[in-house]
């Protein structure tokens, strides 16, 4: 692994950390810096440090965590907007779809490995519904396109240029997505627990961490 990358990962646990830790003690301030630098450091790992790989998928990706970073600007605001927020991460998934795709056109034997994804979050639409008042369609909308992101990147192993590594890379940062927004959707539209946020906020970085470094050739 090159020095830069040991660097990237180094300075993402270091500053998810902080942000974490300013989470645990409601530290608006700290969680309205560390927060989006996290985010801006995954970001430049994935645009600069890591190693080169294959166009357009390092592009999509970079895209996908642009939007990441305008959702976490979003959500930490002293004003948070949750719905544009979501819309940020919306549009997020939406290029990693893209980037998942690339190579890899749907086929029909593909639909079994979307069912999990849509197990999973159909169940967290069902537990939180109750909860949700006027963002029950965002949210649906929301849950729909993080199911397909999840399943793109589960379908991904045998395209073209794809290596083994970025497959898993990719896969896992997927799921771990999945995770963290479920725990996110629970605490805030059913149960409210500073652990599950801790949860929440380390599976997240990890997903885009692993997202990140699965740009690498």
């Amino acid at each position: 692994m090159r020095a830069s990358t040991v660097l990237f990962v180094a300075a993402t646990v270091i500053s998810a950390g902080f942000a974490i830790m300013a989470a645990a003690r409601d530290d608006r301030a700290g969680s309205r810096l560390f927060k989006p630098l996290t985010t801006f450091i995954v970001l430049l790992g994935a645009a600069w440090l890591v190693q080169p790989g294959a166009q357009p998928y390092r592009a999509l990706i970079v895209c996908g965590l642009a939007f990441s970073l305008a959702g976490d600007i979003l959500l930490v605001l002293p004003s948070p907007r949750f719905a544009f927020g979501l819309a940020a991460f919306l549009l997020a998934h939406l290029a990693y779809i893209v980037a998942f795709s690339a190579g890899n056109p749907i086929a029909p034997a593909q639909l079994p490995w979307l069912l999990p994804f849509l197990a999973v979050c159909g169940a967290a639409t069902a537990y939180v519904w109750p909860g949700l008042g006027s963002l029950r369609a965002p949210v649906l909308l929301y849950l729909a396109a993080l199911s397909t992101m999840a399943w793109r990147a589960a379908t991904r192993g045998h395209a073209p240029l794809v290596t083994r590594p970025g497959y898993l890379l990719a896969l896992g940062g997927a799921c771990l997505f999945v995770a963290s927004d479920v725990i996110l959707a629970v605490r805030r539209f059913r149960h409210a627990s500073r652990a599950a946020h801790t949860a929440e906020l380390g599976l997240y970085w990890a997903a885009q961490l692993l997202i990140a470094l699965s740009v690498r050739g």
